[in-house]
């Protein structure tokens, strides 16, 4: 009878192990997949003399969390640019000459990052925090 108690002790703390063992595989697969997908915001520059920063549904950002950001620009100017720069961000999204959409991929850590028009920066240019 004490072999049966052994044995089915056994098995209760292997399926135990093997259930936490999922739980745990689980919770790393979302992470990564919560982690691959950036948040998406979307920066324009021109026509005329504006830039900006908003989210996808037309808000204007100001603050932002830590993380990866997928920026979708609009340059509607051959005469302007986006450029960012802040910690570990000194990047042109877009040249002076082109005109169209991109899509960049940053990583934004904590401090604060400035977005300008780099021929009328003292026109164009706005900020985000990130916290």
């Amino acid at each position: 009878m004490s072999e049966t108690l052994t044995t089915r002790s056994r098995l209760g703390v292997g399926l135990a192990t093997a259930v936490l063992g999922a739980l745990v595989a689980l919770a790393l697969l979302f992470s990564v997949t919560a982690e691959a997908a950036p948040q998406k915001l979307v920066g324009t520059v021109g026509p005329g003399y504006t830039i900006s920063l908003k989210t996808v549904t037309g808000k204007r950002v100001n603050a932002l969390t830590r993380g990866t950001y997928a920026i979708l620009v609009k340059d509607r100017s051959d005469e302007h640019n986006f450029y960012m720069r802040g910690p570990g961000v000194s990047k042109a999204f877009t040249g002076v000459d082109f005109v169209g959409t991109k899509t960049i991929n940053v990583r934004l850590g904590f401090g604060r990052y400035a977005f300008v028009c780099t021929p009328h920066s003292d026109e164009m240019h706005g900020s985000v925090s990130v916290r």
